[in-house]
């Protein structure tokens, strides 16, 4: 897969650049720039995983995990919640060395547009998580 093909300039339904940054900044492994990204207390919900809590530690764990992680949004929705937060979902694909899965990304993002929260949730079928599990 070539450079331009992990850039993300664009994501149908999604304009905040946060959002755009974050996959830009995780397809070419800028990892300290994707968890920059992050409030300073902001939480990543990785699949099989606890939350990792911080800047730091979401650049750490994504420099052990997501080395050879591209990731491939489709489309995206926003809301606007009572708390002046804002909800972004997008649904894509997430691609390894050795396999292929929809995911879900659930961001949260505050008035200052930093990342509180992402969960990022495996859409397949139990029996395709399984075989998922390393």
């Amino acid at each position: 897969m070539s450079t331009t093909e992990n850039i993300i300039d664009s994501i149908p339904g999604i304009t905040e650049p946060a959002i755009l940054d974050y996959f830009h900044t995780l397809n070419t492994g800028e990892f300290h720039r994707t968890a920059a990204l992050f409030a300073t207390n902001g939480v990543m919900h990785p699949p099989f995983e606890s939350g990792i809590v911080g800047r730091d530690a979401i650049a750490n764990y994504l420099h052990k995990e997501a080395q050879d992680l591209k990731a491939h949004p489709r489309q995206g929705m926003v809301e606007v919640l009572d708390n002046h937060n804002t909800q972004f979902q997008v649904t894509g694909k997430a691609q390894t060395s050795w396999c292929s899965v929809n995911v879900k990304w659930l961001f949260i993002l505050n008035q200052h547009q930093e990342i509180v929260s992402v969960q990022i949730k495996l859409l397949a079928s139990p029996q395709e998580l399984l075989k998922l599990r390393r």
